[in-house]
């Protein structure tokens, strides 16, 4: 595929977040759902087509440190060093700021943030400027899509906008590991 396809598919994609709608995208793991994670209303719904209650919060990708610092109150020390070692996608669970949509943030007013190394995930998000709500493509409690055949088709059928790019790609990788902050400011792993 061609790379103007790809700023294409980049372009098309932002603009509709940008509306503060709804898409369907190939995350760095899986087919996923996604919009601006600043706006509650995109939010309410991506869990309506889900059929997920709020409160089951999802992952916000961001770009970098930077953006990723200012979705939380709390920036581990050794967060950057752990970043740095990561050898796969990585969600880090950690207090929640303000400037996130509440219904993103769970009970505990936690939220996990992942720092997107897919490179077309990356450019959405930088172009954004917003973390990027990114939660799996499936009803509730159905099976996760790992390719993009696996997605249902009431699932397109509900987003504002399907990107193209990744379609036919049949690569399936595993889930992101989860790493949450723990008492005193250590990171403790929660599944690997």
């Amino acid at each position: 595929m061609s790379t103007s396809f790809f700023r294409q598919e980049v372009d098309s994609a932002v603009d509709v977040l940008l509306a503060q709608q709804i898409i369907l995208y190939p995350t760095d793991t899986v087919w996923g759902l996604g919009c601006d994670a600043e706006v509650p209303r995109a939010v309410e719904k991506i869990y309506k087509l889900k059929g997920r209650p709020e409160g089951k919060p999802s992952i916000v990708l961001v770009a970098d440190l930077a953006m990723l610092a200012r979705y939380t109150t709390e920036v581990p020390a050794e967060l950057e060093a752990a970043i740095a070692a990561q050898t796969r996608p990585t969600t880090y669970i950690l207090p929640a700021s303000k400037l996130l949509a509440p219904n993103l943030v769970a009970p505990d007013g936690t939220v996990g943030l992942r720092i997107t190394q897919d490179e077309f995930c990356h450019k959405m998000v930088l172009r954004l400027g917003h973390g990027l709500v990114s939660t799996s493509a499936n009803k509730s409690g159905e099976p996760t899509p790992a390719i993009f055949s696996e997605v249902a088709p009431a699932i397109a059928r509900g987003v504002d906008y399907v990107v193209s790019w990744r379609q036919s790609d049949e690569t399936r990788v595993a889930p992101s590991r989860v790493v949450r902050l723990g008492v005193g400011g250590a990171l403790e792993v929660v599944r690997e």
